[in-house]
């Protein structure tokens, strides 16, 4: 004989025991894709003496996440220039020839006037100036969405020149900062 009760209960059970697998299922899916590492690009540039009288060594490391701002680590050694500070900016062209001319001007996409950055107007490029310690070495840490590791013309970094100047970046001058001789010169690569 059939029992309409154990039924209608055997029913209940069965269809809570698929909701809970379903919801389980769709809660542990989601958790993993957000668990999933972002891919991150990254890019670097390898800083050189431009002539034979100054002494200059650079990385410059950036990474991105996606869609997320550019990250910049610089370290830069200039012993000759041992408790003073340099300029450094990232220039139109990746060149380092002709004592780092090749690069052109500052790498200035909005068409803005040259300034410090994050005041009213200034390049992308525009990084500023970099404090060295007693052996000449020094490190700046930065965050923007100005730049991206292979976005749009007005954003992307890749084969962009890095010049370090051999005096500090005034950021009044027009269009460059007085900032001095081009000591040092690298590009920008994106990275594996």
């Amino acid at each position: 004989m059939f029992d309409m009760k154990k039924f209608r209960t055997l029913s209940l059970l069965a269809l809570s025991i698929v909701l809970w697998i379903t919801t389980f299922t769709l809660v542990t899916s989601c958790r993993k894709k957000n668990d999933e590492p972002k891919p991150v690009k990254k890019a670097e540039a390898v800083v050189s003496s431009t002539g034979a009288e100054t002494s200059v060594t650079g990385l410059l490391k950036f990474s991105q996440e996606e869609k997320g701002p550019v990250k910049l680590e610089l370290e830069v050694s200039v012993p000759s220039r041992a408790n003073q500070s340099v300029a450094v900016h990232i220039h139109e062209h990746g060149g380092c020839g002709n004592a780092g001319g090749d690069a052109h001007g500052h790498w200035n996409p909005t068409a803005k006037q040259h300034g410090q950055w994050g005041s009213s107007s200034y390049h992308a490029g525009d990084i500023g100036n970099i404090t060295l310690d007693a052996n000449g070495k020094g490190k700046l840490v930065l965050e923007t969405t100005l730049w991206s590791i292979g976005g749009d013309d007005n954003t992307n970094i890749l084969n962009k020149g890095i010049i370090i100047h051999g005096g500090v970046d005034d950021y009044t001058t027009q269009p460059t900062g007085n900032s001095g001789p081009r000591i040092g010169c690298g590009m920008i690569m994106q990275k594996q």
